[in-house]
């Protein structure tokens, strides 16, 4: 229960005098009672856990008991009985056959996190008055969007014929953007739950999952979903799975998360499907680390995979990444919340508290092993990830520099997709060039870091990396348009090309060719799924998926259209840089890498986007886009201006113009040493130019 503690137990009504937070805390749970209220469950002679010396005891109390404390003799009150039970009774060892490793994944929207509520429920590892949507969900973020960002991994309890089961899931997010995640949840399971909407069919990245999952060798056992729908075509869908996975129609599970139809069907194929952990709990440690997280009063919490070995608490581990050795002070599982043991051992999932408040020293893929007796080689961790999009992140006050580069070592914990490196811009001070996995990826982490940091950032304008050749022969990647050199110096630039696979209603066909048509695509692939569902594929520049491609697909399919890519090559274009410039100023953080044909249009779009945007001052502000020293388009913003000819009643002309002449003149001197203040919105203007 507690260092230190010999006895704690009680009925407690009203105040436990002398008992500590944390302990208070622990007895409650125990005794099923809330803090300050009426016992629920049991009464006189409720049974809960105690350590009597050093030994935990089974103890029956009186419903008036009252905890005492005695100084240096631990906690006491009125017992009925008290009987010895066993250490496993309350930290349960299950043979690694006993042990069931599985994530969940489907496309975006398809009800993962839904039917791991109901599973939750089913194992009874969350109570019923604990429950709410999205259980595993814990950021006000994912809840307000209903979408999934981090994986989560929890333990149930699960008993069949008799037999006791610890089954780990992973609820893992469903967009593209957050798909390290579920290569990362893979790779800790031997098992998945292919989640497919039986009113929506297969989707983009229900196929790119599946690919991810079958590359690790996982067992795949295909859920049909949401069959409570009326508008549920079980048939069809059944179809496109079979088609997919190779699998017999029979294998298929009908289930419902909402309602919990089939649940129960779902929990015995993982027990007879899902293939046990293998590995020697006796051999060196090798454990894999697969999440992490930052916790301001305990330092970085790892979570991880148990490959070889046993880890203990007390035991000195090393992190092959860094080479330094630490004290596990504390290991356990995870169930809804952190849940100590004495050891965690092979084939298991769990965490590891060693008090590091650096973050730089846990790596998401590092392995951990034993000081004394470590083990030959690291496990073969992850890829590390290829960002699609590059943006810059500035704080609004440049005196916060250091606040933010604490703020984005702590959420690369969190989240091992972000990369990033310090820059900077002559309009926004000292800042940092991040990379993300696609847009949501980037609106995520400027939502996080204004929540849980409380920093408020200013991101420029999003773009991709692009590899230029210059004239005497040296190969550079750029991520910024103001590092391009100048034009002279340039031989060819080169961009990244995707391949997108568009899953779409036959109907949509026409309107989605040509979207991508205008977007510089080719169109290298048309797959009928059924007579009402195809699968396009085509060849795309990224710099043009960055922008809005991705919200017009949605608008002229209705929301029926997914999209997923995966990057293939470098293709020479023909790239220029077009710059705006704001009272004859550049404004390198506005700054974009366009192909030819479309920069006329674009700099007209920027400039009459920023007209609006901007606030109008004393003096006229020119902004004007630019290709090198040619202007393409302007607009002006015309100045606030007094009237100066008010009080002229009449008289001659040259009088007024007398006065105008002299405004005028003003407003010329004050041009001259005005700034321009750009509003936040302004950066990010140019993804909503339509």
């Amino acid at each position: 229960m507690g260092g230190g503690v010999r006895f704690c137990a009680a009925r407690l009504r009203g105040r436990q005098r002398g008992l500590p937070g944390i302990i208070r805390g622990r007895i409650l749970q125990h005794l099923g009672v809330e803090q300050g209220g009426e016992q629920k469950q049991g009464g006189e002679g409720c049974g809960v856990l105690a350590w009597v010396g050093k030994a935990p005891m089974k103890v029956a109390v009186r419903a008036t008991s009252r905890v005492r404390a005695y100084p240096g003799k631990g906690y006491f009150c009125t017992l009925l009985s008290a009987t010895a039970f066993s250490k496993a009774d309350h930290f349960p060892k299950y043979p690694m056959d006993h042990l069931r490793n599985f994530c969940i994944i489907a496309h975006i929207d398809h009800g993962k996190s839904t039917l791991a509520d109901r599973l939750l429920q089913m194992t009874g590892t969350i109570a019923d008055r604990d429950m709410q949507a999205q259980a595993l969900d814990d950021m006000d973020l994912e809840r307000e969007r209903g979408i999934t960002i981090k994986s989560k991994a929890i333990q149930m309890d699960y008993v069949q014929d008799g037999k006791k089961y610890a089954l780990n899931l992973i609820d893992t997010p469903g967009h593209v953007d957050f798909s390290y995640e579920v290569s990362r949840s893979i790779a800790a399971c031997e098992g998945a739950l292919l989640i497919v909407d039986a009113t929506q069919g297969i989707q983009a990245q229900t196929i790119s999952n599946l690919y991810l999952a079958l590359e690790h060798d996982l067992t795949i056992i295909p859920i049909l979903n949401k069959m409570d729908l009326p508008s549920a075509n079980p048939e069809e869908v059944k179809d496109q799975i079979v088609d997919l996975v190779g699998c017999k129609r029979e294998d298929i599970l009908s289930a419902s998360g909402k309602t919990g139809l089939g649940v129960e069907k779902i929990l015995e194929a993982i027990v007879a499907r899902v293939p046990a952990p293998k590995g020697d709990p006796k051999a060196p440690l090798q454990a894999l680390i697969f999440d992490s997280v930052f916790n301001s009063f305990r330092g970085i919490i790892a979570y991880y995979r148990v490959m070889n070995g046993t880890i203990r608490k007390g035991d000195k581990v090393k992190f092959f990444n860094t080479g330094v050795t630490y004290a596990a002070d504390e290991v356990g599982v995870l169930k809804m919340d952190l849940r100590p043991k004495p050891e965690v051992l092979a084939g298991d999932v769990g965490y590891i508290i060693s008090g590091i408040k650096t973050a730089s020293e846990v790596k998401v893929g590092d392995t951990i092993t034993h000081q004394e007796r470590p083990c030959l080689e690291a496990i073969h961790g992850f890829e590390d990830v290829k960002p699609m999009v590059w943006a810059g992140i500035f704080p609004v006050d440049t005196d916060e520099y250091e606040e933010l580069r604490d703020a984005m070592e702590k959420l690369k914990l969190n989240d091992a997709s972000l990369t990033w490196t310090p820059e900077s811009s002559a309009a926004l001070g000292f800042g940092f060039r991040c990379g993300f996995l696609g847009l949501l990826h980037m609106e995520i982490i400027q939502e996080r870091l204004e929540r849980e940091f409380n920093m408020t950032v200013i991101t420029t304008v999003p773009n991709v990396g692009y590899i230029v050749t210059k004239t005497n022969g040296d190969v550079i990647n750029v991520h910024n348009p103001s590092e391009l050199p100048e034009v002279m110096h340039i031989e060819k630039i080169e961009e990244p090309y995707i391949k997108a696979q568009v899953i779409t209603k036959a109907e949509y066909t026409g309107a989605i060719m040509t979207l991508c048509i205008e977007k510089r695509g080719m169109l290298i692939g048309q797959n009928y799924l059924t007579t009402d569902r195809v699968e396009l594929t085509f060849e795309l520049p990224l710099g043009e998926v960055v922008f809005d491609f991705f919200d017009k697909l949605k608008s002229i399919s209705r929301g029926y259209a997914s999209f997923d890519y995966h990057p293939i090559d470098f293709k020479e274009s023909d790239l220029i840089k077009l710059d705006i410039l704001l009272n004859s100023e550049k404004v390198d953080a506005l700054s974009a890498l366009i192909h030819r044909d479309h920069a006329h249009e674009l700099g007209k779009k920027m400039c009459s986007k920023l007209k609006e945007l901007l606030p109008r001052q004393q003096f006229d502000i020119p902004i004007q886009a630019a290709i090198g020293v040619k202007i393409v388009a302007r607009e002006t913003v015309k100045a606030l201006r007094k009237d100066v000819t008010a009080k002229c009643y009449g008289g001659d002309i040259s009088r007024k113009r007398k006065l105008l002449e002299k405004q005028k003149e003003g407003k010329k001197r004050m041009r001259s040493v005005g700034s321009v203040e750009i509003p936040q919105q302004a950066f990010l203007a140019v993804l909503k130019l339509d």
